[in-house]
């Protein structure tokens, strides 16, 4: 689905797999930085329990009074749970450990599979002059992961250069195509993004040629390398752009959100 096919507003993007630690919230901060430095408004949407993109952005707990949670279980307005950060244009809806419970919860809704695409499609949201929505998932395909691709126009997928890295996606792949036949037929797959990579790494460059093989032009060119400034930024509540501005994590975000540009931000069809 090109730019130009689908209506004004902004281009939702789940960033999704359900292996924990392969830098979805990683990606989640630092692309959504890379579009700021562009010029654009990013919201990150915080739907990981562990709430790791809200620390990431300097968003304490104790300032959490409205969240994710109250967002889906109680039709909380996007506008009295979105917070700005201290990069400006870029904006986190925050989440607490409140929303593990929310599969238990959600389970005798009707429509508790679209809560979060409607409340991304309400008429308020326009007014935040939006031009991407990135959403960081937890590791697991559950509930709240399935309401983020209802909502999301595309999936970006981390792949951790590491063995057995492929072996996830087939679950991941299927739970999308479902997602696409039932409730979101326009869903597409926006790319995979290899991370974590060491190109003096045999097993990270036979990562690399497996993954290719297997998904073409799904995977992007760029890869996030093993990089110390990426892993030390969260702890300093910034993005790895403002935390060393020249070092390989930064350019290599750079590198993505110009490469998604460059590719027209039109997500390639679902495989």
């Amino acid at each position: 689905m090109s730019e130009t096919s689908r209506s004004k507003g902004p281009k939702i993007i789940a960033v999704v797999n359900q292996k924990g630690g392969v830098g979805k919230t990683t990606t989640a901060i630092n692309l959504g930085a890379a579009f700021v430095e562009r010029g654009q408004r990013v919201l990150i949407v915080d739907l990981d329990p562990q709430g790791n993109a809200s620390t990431g952005l300097g968003i304490e707990r104790s300032e959490r009074e409205k969240t994710t949670y109250d967002l889906l279980l109680d039709n909380v307005p996007l506008g009295e749970v979105l917070r700005p950060t201290d990069v400006e244009g870029l904006y986190i809806a925050p989440s607490t450990t409140d929303l593990s419970s929310a599969d238990i919860e959600l389970v005798s809704n009707e429509r508790r599979s679209f809560l979060l695409h409607d409340a991304l499609r309400a008429a308020e949201v326009a007014g935040f002059g939006l031009d991407h929505i990135l959403i960081d998932c937890p590791p697991s395909l559950n509930l709240l992961t399935v309401n983020a691709m209802v909502a999301a126009h595309s999936v970006l997928v981390p792949l951790q250069s590491e063995f057995f890295a492929l072996e996830g996606l087939s679950q991941l792949m299927l739970t999308l195509r479902e997602v696409r036949a039932s409730a979101n037929p326009e869903l597409r797959i926006e790319g995979v993004l290899l991370t974590m990579y060491d190109s003096r790494n045999n097993l990270s460059q036979q990562v690399e040629e497996d993954a290719r093989a297997a998904l073409g032009n799904l995977v992007f060119r760029t890869r996030v390398p093993r990089n110390v400034r990426l892993s030390e930024a969260p702890s300093f509540a910034k993005s790895v752009l403002e935390y060393d501005t020249m070092s390989k994590g930064s350019v290599a975000y750079r590198a993505l959100a110009h490469e998604m540009i460059e590719r027209g931000i039109a997500a390639t069809p679902a495989v």
